[in-house]
């Protein structure tokens, strides 16, 4: 009975893509042009300096946060295709909080998981701060107010949601 078990776990393990420890990029600076780019473990160029403005993820796996030519920040794929785009705040991208970044799709903001870069909440809202404790505080119908070189978020239609998307009743 052991053996058979054992047998199904390893024929199983084995339908699986292999994963290869070196199967990843490292951004790298060109120290003449002062460029980005994206090397692979055996430091070839896969991703040539200057392609991006800037390369914000430092080991590339499944997904990176890269700075188009015009300084839009975006995630692509290994293929190079633009998954979403990166809500900028404080001058660069958005950054993890609780596991979770803010995206943008359509001026619509949402949420993907920091680590595998997958839509966790689609985007849906049009103001959502980070989440804390577990919730983000969202709006579906907000406006931004200019002050000066920055603005603020004014709405009277706020309520928080889970990791899930779902709106917290009681907070």
């Amino acid at each position: 009975m052991k053996l058979t078990i054992l047998l199904l776990v390893l024929s199983l393990a084995s339908c699986r893509p292999a994963i290869k420890n070196n199967d990843y990029l490292v951004a790298f600076n060109d120290s003449i042009t002062g460029r980005y780019g994206y090397k692979n473990s055996k430091g070839d160029i896969v991703i040539p300096p200057g392609k991006y403005e800037r390369c914000f993820t430092d080991t590339f796996k499944t997904y990176a946060v890269v700075a188009k030519p015009n300084g839009v920040f975006v995630a692509i794929d290994r293929q190079e295709n633009v998954l979403y785009g990166i809500f900028s705040y404080d001058n660069g991208p958005d950054y993890p909080s609780e596991g979770l970044f803010r995206i943008l799709e359509n001026n619509k903001i949402g949420y993907a998981d920091s680590i595998s870069g997958k839509v966790l909440i689609k985007p849906q809202f049009d103001c959502a701060w980070p989440f804390d404790n577990g919730v983000a505080e969202v709006s579906t119908n907000c406006l931004t107010e200019s002050q000066g070189e920055h603005g603020s978020w004014i709405s009277e239609h706020w309520f928080y949601i889970d990791k899930t998307g779902k709106k917290v009743v009681n907070r």
